[in-house]
């Protein structure tokens, strides 16, 4: 099957960098939100990553332009997937509402339609039941901030089929991204579970009082060349986000996986990161 539509589900963080590699590959993209506001601010988004793009040199004006003019937003789901050959949702990380918005898109889409979650937690098996074509289902795991991070991590269910992953390598692959398949569906996946490690065993390090955020960040970068700290990393993908991930990962795994009350205390607070203007850092010019 040959993809030449494409809807993404969610113009939040994800789902408007996931719009912006699409189109930029050359694709028709559907980009579908529940508010109009939400759906400027993406377009808005999208335009000043494209333009950073061009100032850079890695795009031209009129490429750029294009890009932009490949994306069609709207608020109706009827819209976004019926025409779509492959649909990738990207809402927020709650069980119910990607299961419940799986069983409207698997009414909705074509029958030879892929639909493609972008979860970073839930097995993909669990979202697939909640529809009828349940080999036509699978992981597309992107990563913050995606028109950067050129990995997508892929993640079969139970049923879902060779063709299904064939077409959804080379759809990456079209879209200049690196894929690696997780061939067992269990919650986490690769990364997720890797990165919960990582980044609660550096938390547990600063409660303890050996280091500070700023040392064990830069013990990380220059130690082991990450490009950024697991603090870092936390407050640009979302403290909220990852406290969810650490919650469900602790059901299934046990206490490796617990979050530390740093990170809880923060999210209760309305700390979330970058997108709250304070997290593990402060980017509110204040201080602390």
């Amino acid at each position: 099957m040959d993809v030449k539509k494409v809807a993404v589900i969610g113009a939040g963080i994800m789902g408007h960098g996931i719009a912006q590699v699409a189109s930029t590959a050359g694709y028709e993209v559907w980009l579908r939100d529940v508010e109009e506001g939400i759906l400027k601010g993406a377009l808005n988004k999208i335009r000043d990553s494209l333009s950073r793009f061009v100032r850079k040199g890695k795009l031209s004006e009129q490429d750029a332009q294009a890009a932009i003019e490949r994306i069609h937003p709207t608020v109706d789901l009827n819209v976004a997937v019926r025409e779509a050959d492959y649909v990738i949702e990207a809402v927020p990380e709650v069980l119910d509402l990607k299961k419940e918005l799986f069983s409207e898109m698997d009414r909705l889409a074509p029958s030879h339609t892929i639909l493609a979650t972008n979860t970073s937690q839930f097995r993909i098996t669990s979202i697939a039941s909640a529809t009828r074509r349940r080999d036509r289902v699978i992981g597309t795991h992107f990563f913050n901030p995606p028109v950067i991070r050129r990995l997508v991590e892929i993640v079969r269910a139970l049923e879902t089929s060779d063709e299904t992953l064939e077409v959804t390598q080379k759809f990456c692959r079209s879209c200049d991204m690196e894929t690696v398949v997780c061939r067992k569906d269990s919650a986490g996946f690769i990364t997720s579970r890797l990165i919960a490690l990582w980044s609660v065993e550096a938390e547990r390090i600063y409660e303890e009082g050996i280091a500070s955020i700023e040392d064990i960040d830069k013990a990380c970068r220059l130690a082991f060349g990450h490009p950024m700290g697991p603090f870092e990393t936390s407050d640009l993908t979302g403290l909220d986000t990852g406290l969810r991930v650490r919650k469900a990962l602790t059901e299934v795994y046990g206490e490796r996986f617990r979050p530390t009350q740093t990170r809880i205390n923060l999210v209760e607070s309305g700390y979330y990161g970058r997108k709250t203007g304070r997290g593990f850092y402060r980017y509110d010019g204040g201080e602390g």
